[in-house]
């Protein structure tokens, strides 16, 4: 019996103290993704805010992979921190739009894109439309 067909691969680099740079091969589905959640946990363990998943070199993605992501940008907005995806390939891209995880979680193009989104800080939720004022019950 083969090993898995489609292994995993994930690089982990620190462009800065608090953020990591995941940069991630292959399919991340259900055979994978628990090895993704422990690469992100260890990170977490040592202090990391940010996370910089960069996706250009995973061909495929289910519902295992967003589940992750999902998670780990639950658990860093609490800190606070932030979860930024790189460059995914088309495939991916489209799982992100089709379920709506490309708005929650930013997309970038590149490092340098997901890095000047950290520096901003976290981005505030919209105001409703319309001109409140917030009163005494707000």
């Amino acid at each position: 019996m083969p090993i898995a067909q489609n292994p995993l691969s994930v690089e982990v680099s620190l462009p800065r103290e608090d953020v990591a740079l995941l940069t991630v091969q292959g399919y991340l589905d259900v055979d994978t993704a628990t090895e993704f959640q422990h690469h992100l946990a260890n990170q977490l363990h040592h202090g990391r805010r940010h996370f910089l998943l960069d996706l250009s070199e995973v061909p495929f993605m289910d519902s295992s992979g967003m589940n992750i992501i999902l998670r780990v940008y639950q658990e860093v907005r609490e800190i606070p921190g932030s979860v930024h995806i790189i460059n995914p390939t088309p495939a991916v891209q489209r799982i992100l739009d089709l379920t709506g995880v490309s708005i929650t979680v930013p997309v970038s193009k590149t490092v340098d894109d997901a890095l000047a989104l950290v520096d901003q800080g976290p981005v505030p939720a919209p105001e409703p439309e319309g001109d409140r004022v917030a009163g005494p019950d707000a």
